[in-house]
């Protein structure tokens, strides 16, 4: 086989796992449509924000299409993270061919924890990032102003800071590949602890609103998760070195 052959099936490849991937979104995405409904998808996410609200106090729509396409990508957004496990493997099918066999068998490991931690991650800040920072910034409100958020502006938000707490409790699974992958090894990243605590400060600046409650609500987890990833890759490392070069002189 040629190289351009090889490019070609490559590309193949990524393509059928990249419908198979969006496949399996939109499936999760006509099923969650049909039942319970976008609508009432939506009224769940929006629970944080009505609970801070004044009594009687809704969100509004300004948008003639509004109160339709801000529940459509709720319900969009909803199935992506049910379909997460799907998308995920794809993606690790399509670099296997390429890697060890020990670093193959990392496999169902890598896409249950970076599901697992994906959801908590969105779960920490649905049950309690949102009901405190929104409580804490209604409490600040006028008695003059009367609060009443647009939806459309709500649920971006809210998508942000799903990914980054998303991405922030992905921490641990980062540090596992950066050392298992020989980019890193673990005592440099110990060494470099204290530039990890002022990055995971300035990131959660930048990514949260601007109080301090939310940023410290999200650097703080960083840091903590970037400690665990470190110990996980340090009981980790003695199995993998004892492993590779027989498993590379096999090959």
């Amino acid at each position: 086989m040629t190289q351009e052959d090889s490019f070609i099936s490559h590309l193949i490849e990524l393509r059928s796992r990249l419908m198979k991937a969006v496949g399996a979104v939109l499936l999760v995405f006509i099923v969650l449509f049909l039942y319970p409904g976008a609508s009432a998808i939506y009224d769940f996410l929006a629970q944080p924000m009505l609970a801070a609200l004044p009594q009687g106090t809704r969100m509004i729509a300004t948008g003639v299409i509004t109160p339709f396409m801000v529940p459509l990508k709720v319900t969009l957004l909803a199935a992506f993270v049910i379909a997460l496990p799907v998308v995920l493997y794809q993606a690790w099918a399509f670099v296997a061919p390429g890697l060890y066999k020990h670093e193959q068998r990392l496999a169902l490991p890598l896409i249950f924890s970076s599901t697992v931690l994906f959801l908590l991650g969105m779960a920490f800040c649905y049950f309690f990032v949102f009901r405190t920072v929104f409580h804490f910034i209604a409490g600040f409100a006028p008695e003059s102003i009367t609060p009443a958020p647009d939806i459309e502006a709500y649920v971006s938000f809210v998508i942000t800071m799903f990914v980054a707490f998303g991405l922030t409790f992905e921490v641990p699974v980062a540090v596992v590949l950066l050392v298992k992958g020989g980019v890193v090894t673990v005592e440099k990243l110990r060494a470099a602890r204290g530039y990890v605590i002022v990055g995971a400060f300035i990131i959660a600046a930048v990514v949260t609103p601007p109080d301090v409650l939310s940023q410290f609500m999200l650097a703080v987890p960083l840091c903590l998760l970037f400690e665990l990833g470190l110990l996980v890759a340090a009981r980790l490392k003695p199995r993998e070195a004892a492993d590779a070069p027989a498993e590379e002189a096999a090959e």
